[in-house]
């Protein structure tokens, strides 16, 4: 049986360990960091955001109707019997964006596949506010948008969508939809 120091190392290996330490200075302990107790909880920037956007945008009176539909050729779609409250309500952020889908690089088959997979598993987890970005289309032949179109086309025709609206500048400006799907 071999013998041990109280480290837990044979005799002849602290033996070695000594002779190769001799003549240093230990470091001071008063220099090592403490390690953090608890990671600082996440801060949510984009509902910080989101709900700036709508302050500022709510301090800036009121708008009247023709501007709470259109303003210019801002893609929108309210399905038939809601009120009008209800897409300026979106355009405004009243509900949280509460998941997103990158269409970016998807040709027309795949983006319409990944769209309406999207969309089905939202309404599993019960997601009433989602942002679909489509692109802008600045690399597209012409700098013409591919999916912009369809992607307004396709959402319109879904039962679930009750309204959508371009995302505001922050969110993805021309280049994201705003859609809201039923409860």
């Amino acid at each position: 049986m071999r013998k041990s120091t109280s480290s837990g190392l044979p005799e002849h290996e602290a033996t070695l360990f000594r002779d190769a330490v001799r003549g240093t200075t230990p470091l001071a302990s008063s220099a090592r960091v403490e390690p953090r107790a608890k990671a600082p909880p996440p801060v949510p920037i984009q509902s910080l955001l989101d709900g700036h956007d709508a302050l500022v945008e709510s301090l800036a009176g009121p708008i009247s109707g023709d501007q709470s539909l259109e303003t210019g050729n801002e893609p929108s779609y309210l399905r038939s019997g809601l009120a009008r409250d209800v897409l300026r309500k979106l355009r405004r952020g009243h509900w949280v964006v509460q998941d997103v889908v990158d269409l970016h690089g998807l040709n027309r088959l795949e983006a319409r596949s990944s769209l309406a997979e999207f969309l089905a598993a939202c309404l599993k987890r019960g997601f009433r506010c989602v942002r679909v970005v489509h692109g802008k289309g600045l690399r597209s032949p012409g700098r013409e948008p591919v999916l912009k179109g369809k992607v307004q086309r396709w959402l319109a025709r879904r039962n679930e969508v009750l309204a959508f609206c371009e995302a505001p500048k922050n969110q993805g400006g021309g280049g994201a939809l705003l859609v809201l799907l039923k409860a």
